[in-house]
């Protein structure tokens, strides 16, 4: 019954494994109106571009490594499980000879031997067996959800370095447009004799640092787009969906890394009970089946035995498999103890992070509004000609540099609740 329940676990992860479309994603939360990632104002995304980060790890898995190897794994698991259902120990071995006396005496003599051999187990032996192949089962189970959150994992930290791409690259060519449209109206109050030829220089030059700055963000978009397509094998979508949060009771009962390492310590403590069970090599009943005669004038006669082959016992042997076995249970137990400690880190970690930026962004939406209205009061009075440009670039500044700010750590948050979601074991 147990292995049978396994085998119905792993069946729903190959399930999973093969469908080409995903599940409905959960509700996301809406991002700011007009960013790049949020998909508002955006053009239809390429073809077979995902839509979410679900359609993405489905994508990514798809065409990964332990992705397209999970299928083999899973036979060759299932084909161990059937080895340790059945009543004997290994194959069925069949022996043929022949022996005369042509080469000598030539009198006749005759004699021809059949024999099929069975490997028996030894006491305890194969249930043994089967508990490591129900164990192998269920470490295939746990490793692939492992596999798919650490490459959820990465999928998630290349979506938003995406996401933040595309925003630097709409601050970039906003602070453009805003410096092509501040030098526009200082060359025509230079032109009327306004302003001096050197303002209109430097709000020229300002221009030229804002296009090389649009350069520089296009490239930076450009790579975190190749790098989530090297993932995906798709076009990055046209819009980044952000994830919500997880409820508590939706959230895996037992974090899918500590699940692979539980199911390691197991799968290695029945391989140790595998060894203590195997003291020497499987034994083999043969049945015999001989016809013979002594000479030519004999009639042939027609015998039936047994043959029990018993294996003697090898210390060293078996003192080098069970040490073999045991430190690879001992590594297998640190191991486990040691990522407990480390996953109740991360999960602080990610959420004293998601508490850090969310105070920030709070912040930052205050310093924009104050430097806002700080540059409409300077663009006021350097258009009636009471503040110099200096003035009016210094104030420009301020704003952009709050703006991005804002901007920036508004993707910082939907990156935190993404990162404590994959500190949490959550898939997309």
């Amino acid at each position: 019954m147990k292995h049978l329940i396994v085998s119905a676990g792993l069946a729903a992860v190959l399930a999973a494994h093969a469908a080409d479309a995903p599940t409905p994603a959960t509700p996301v939360v809406p991002a700011p109106a007009g960013s790049p990632w949020s998909g508002a104002g955006s053009s239809l995304a390429p073809a077979g571009a995902p839509d979410s980060l679900q359609a993405a790890l489905a994508l990514a898995w798809a065409r990964s490594p332990a992705g397209q190897a999970l299928p083999a794994r899973a036979e060759q698991a299932q084909a161990a499980a059937a080895l340790a259902r059945n009543l004997s120990a290994g194959a069925p071995r069949i022996g043929l000879s022949a022996l005369d006396d042509r080469l000598n005496r030539r009198a006749g003599r005759r004699e021809l031997e059949a024999e099929i051999g069975v490997p028996l187990w030894l006491p305890g032996q194969r249930g043994v067996q089967q508990s490591l192949a129900s164990a192998q089962l269920q470490g295939l189970e746990d490793d692939t959800l492992a596999r798919r959150l650490q490459l959820a994992g990465e999928l998630r930290e290349a979506w938003w370095a995406l996401a933040l791409a595309r925003e630097d690259v709409a601050l970039q060519r906003s602070r453009l447009d805003s410096a092509r449209a501040l030098q526009a109206d200082v060359e025509r109050r230079q032109r009327a004799g306004e302003l001096a030829r050197t303002d209109a220089n430097v709000a020229a030059a300002e221009t030229q640092g804002n296009e090389a700055a649009l350069a520089d963000a296009l490239l930076l978009e450009r790579l975190a787009a190749d790098r989530l397509r090297a993932l995906t094998g798709a076009p990055a979508p046209a819009a980044l969906r952000a994830e919500g949060p997880v409820a508590v009771e939706d959230r895996p009962a037992t974090h899918p890394r500590l699940a692979a390492a539980a199911a390691a310590v197991r799968l290695a403590l029945a391989r140790l009970q595998l060894v203590e069970r195997s003291t020497r090599e499987t034994p083999e009943v043969a049945l015999r089946l001989v016809r013979e005669r002594s000479d030519a004038n004999e009639t042939y006669a027609n015998a039936v035995g047994l043959r029990l082959t018993l294996p003697l016992a090898s210390a060293p042997r078996r003192l080098r498999d069970s040490a073999e076995v045991r430190a690879d249970l001992l590594e297998a137990q640190a191991g486990e103890a040691q990522l407990q400690a480390q996953l109740a880190l991360e999960i602080d970690a990610a959420q004293r992070e998601r508490d850090t930026v969310d105070a920030k962004a709070a912040l930052a939406a205050r310093r924009a509004a104050l430097t806002a209205d700080t540059l409409a009061l300077i663009n006021k009075s350097f258009s009636l000609g009471e503040s110099d440009l200096p003035t009016l670039l210094r104030a420009r500044a301020a704003a952009f540099d709050a703006q991005a700010d804002q901007r920036r750590l508004e993707v910082a948050r939907q990156a935190a609740v993404s990162r404590l979601q994959q500190a949490l074991g959550v898939l997309p």
